[in-house]
């Protein structure tokens, strides 16, 4: 209801007010996401509200009596469904009476995400002892940027930005794209404001003491029905039960100790927080704000890492990019005949050709990545029906690999950007800078990475396997080029007097020396001979490497190390994951439980969150970790990372064709006396797994099974 006449706050005024950004909080629900400050506002530096990679709401922030609440508290829901902040007014200018003090006011402001809107309730108490009048104001705008604007990239040449549309209680934005799309946004609240113009609305609520009022605000790309309780209820539980069927995908993990219970959930929550339902299946977004959309390598990493517990999300990625495998070459989108896709945009400038990754290969580790995750996810399922679907697709990225290996003498897999847009690296670490020698020089290219050789390593088994269970041919030949590539790769990579793998081979033929995290990942994948595995893991735990907040991606006093860089010194969850799975793989317990633990103790300074990555800086007594500025979070593969790493320090595989689950020397995190592995699915059967800690060692007791032929088998 709206009232008297409110004091007009001029628009910088109105900006000020709202000015401080502080820390950003992120919502997704499909393809749209909104990342606001921790007061709920949006100030237009890199949050928004963004819908098919374009920021459809640019500003959008409350004034209450010209200032922005004080905040009392702020968060996300558990299940990363619902943002709520809690404030309060400031002193109130008299208006019609006497000033209103501070605190006087409560505001609650809810928020979620839902069918690609935005849905808000503002509600406003009077704790007063008199009637208070209450002016409210919000300043809005809509800059229909596109994502790789809003991340720097600056353009020649814009669309064509509509003068706002305004009725009477909402504002229509618009935006013509040099794509001749036509773009639209849409505000809209429950009650006509007192007045509004294009960039404004303000209101004036009597409250009586003790009187609460709601206020709804819906933002979205079109318009729709009026904002109301019904319709806000309604979608508040749609945004927790997607979240919900989602998290409750495959199997539960549930510990005894409280605040790893809490990471668990957490990470469990991020990952399903960031899958979208598509035609093909779940998909894992990488990560909010600059990653939300369909990654390749992202994707097929953050299926594995979930693939003990949750083999639907595999499928899903897997079916997905199949569908995207590309069919011709393009040098633009560095596309070739059998390539995975890398990623995937749907803006303006993707659309335009302004950049190459409205559907992008430039990634030399997708490809054989896919085909190995394929193997596993035969091997964990024995599902042959979905690997005879996908056939096709793997037996051409299996003729891009085979190409690929015939154009050098050793065999190896590299790459080298075929236009100038791309990236210029294309491994996972795909920073300009990340492929360098000893004296810091950068790397020539074409370079072929030694993960990547252990990635075609492991796609040339897994073929192999494949084959053989399909009744295919062609495992023999796969075989001998997986053991061709393995010599090749300890012949050309490995370096005797640092007991280590090089990082690469450039383009001259010249191995880049430095030490990197980079070959843990030949551990993951089981290339290396155990003693040279050995070698590996006992550099990896070392204090070059180790940081005690997780493992750098390049060794202390390397060339170029600095832990502040986005790859060269950095801890990336994703990485110190696989490099700890391989490390299990050989044996080790010890190493595995005590990185995993530094991840664990990271997270409870991140809300229990994994970051995309952090800063590699020593680990200091009572000191907390330092958080890379502008990292990803949450993001998928940081987030999956918890599973895997806890995968690694149970000891746990499954072999689903001979409905085995082998645990050997399993390990419990310090401090985790029980923890409880239920419904793991073993073919049409399930079983729960319950780990004790016995007399200094971790006892495994099989719970319920639903299938008496699954066989628990425990070493060690």
């Amino acid at each position: 209801m709206a009232d008297s006449q409110p004091a007009i706050l001029r628009e910088e005024e109105a900006t000020d007010a709202i000015s401080e950004t502080g820390q950003l909080i992120s919502l997704k629900d499909g393809d749209t996401f909104m990342v606001a400050n921790a007061f709920g506002d949006i100030l237009g530096g890199v949050d928004g509200l963004f819908s098919g990679d374009t920021r459809i709401l640019s500003r959008y922030g409350l004034l209450i009596g010209g200032d922005r609440p004080s905040k009392l508290s702020f968060g996300l829901s558990r299940d990363n469904a619902i943002f709520t902040f809690n404030g309060a007014n400031h002193d109130l200018p008299p208006v019609g009476g006497r000033a209103v003090p501070r605190g006087v006011i409560h505001l609650e402001r809810r928020r979620c995400l839902c069918g690609g809107r935005m849905f808000e309730r503002l509600r406003f108490t009077n704790f007063g002892l008199d009637e208070v009048m209450t002016p409210i104001a919000f300043v809005y705008g809509a800059d229909f940027r596109d994502i790789f604007e809003v991340r720097g990239i600056q353009r020649l040449r814009r669309g064509d930005l509509a003068e706002p549309r305004v009725t009477g209680r909402s504002v229509v934005f618009g935006y013509t794209g040099l794509d001749g799309v036509v773009r639209s946004g849409v505000l809209e609240f429950s009650e006509p404001p007192w007045r509004m113009d294009g960039g404004r609305a303000e209101f004036m609520f009597a409250l009586a003491p003790g009187q609460s009022l709601d206020l709804y605000v819906e933002a979205g790309p079109g318009e729709a029905d009026r904002p109301s309780e019904a319709r806000f209820l309604e979608v508040e539980a749609k945004a927790h039960n997607a979240v919900r069927d989602t998290r409750e995908s495959g199997a539960t993990v549930t510990a005894s100790d409280g605040a790893f219970q809490a990471w668990i959930a957490q990470s469990r929550v991020d990952v399903a927080a960031l899958t979208t339902s598509l035609d093909t299946g779940p998909y894992p977004y990488a990560g909010i704000p600059w990653f939300s959309t369909p990654f390749g390598r992202d994707g097929i990493i953050c299926a594995w890492q979930l693939l003990w517990l949750d083999p639907g999300l595999a499928r899903g990625v897997l079916t997905y990019l199949a569908a995207r495998q590309a069919q011709e070459t393009s040098p633009f989108a560095d596309a070739e005949p059998g390539k995975i896709m890398h990623e995937t945009r749907r803006g303006e400038m993707a659309a335009l050709g302004e950049v190459p990754f409205g559907l992008y290969y430039g990634g030399v580790d997708t490809t054989p990545l896919f085909i190995a995750l394929a193997g596993a996810y035969l091997r964990r399922t024995d599902e042959k029906a979905l690997i005879r679907d996908l056939w096709p697709a793997l037996t051409r990225a299996t003729r891009w690999l085979e190409a690929r290996s015939a154009a050098r003498p050793d065999g190896f897999i590299d790459y080298q950007r075929a236009a100038g847009g791309g990236l210029s690296n294309q491994g996972w670490k795909d920073s300009v800078d990340s492929v360098f020698h000893v004296d810091a020089r950068l790397a020539k290219t074409p370079i072929a990475l030694v993960e990547v050789q252990g990635y075609a390593f492991a796609a040339w088994r897994e073929m192999a396997h494949m084959a053989g269970q399909l009744g295919k041919p062609g495992a023999e030949a796969w075989s001998a080029r997986a053991e061709a590539l393995r010599e090749a790769v300890e012949s050309r990579f490995w370096m005797e007097d640092e007991g280590y793998y090089a990082l690469a081979i450039d383009g001259d033929g010249e191995i880049c020396r430095p030490l990197s995290s980079n070959p843990g990942h030949l551990l993951f994948v089981g290339l290396p001979g155990r003693e040279r595995a050995a070698r590996v893991t006992q550099r990896l735990l070392s204090g070059a490497f180790d940081s005690g907040w997780g493992l750098r991606t390049v060794a202390a006093g390397q060339a170029r190390y600095n832990p502040m860089s986005y790859h060269n010194g950095s801890i990336w969850p994703h990485d110190c994951a696989l490099a700890v799975s391989g490390m299990a793989r050989y044996g080790e317990r010890e190493g595995v439980a005590k990185v995993l633990a530094d991840l664990f103790e990271a997270s409870r300074n991140f809300d229990m969150r994994m970051p995309e990555l952090l800063c590699g800086f020593t680990r200091v007594s009572h000191e907390p970790p330092i958080a890379y500025p502008v990292a990803c979070m949450p993001q998928a593969w940081a987030a999956g990372s918890t599973f895997m790493m806890l995968q690694a320090s149970l000891g746990l595989s499954i072999d689903a064709q001979r409905k085995e689950v082998r645990i050997v020397r399993p390990n419990l995190p310090e401090g985790v006396d029980h923890l409880a592995v239920e419904c793991l699915a073993i073919g049409q059967g399930q079983v729960d797994l319950h780990f004790h800690r016995l007399d200094g060692r971790v006892a495994v007791i099989p719970g319920a099974s639903s299938d008496p032929s699954i066989t628990i088998i425990v070493e060690g």
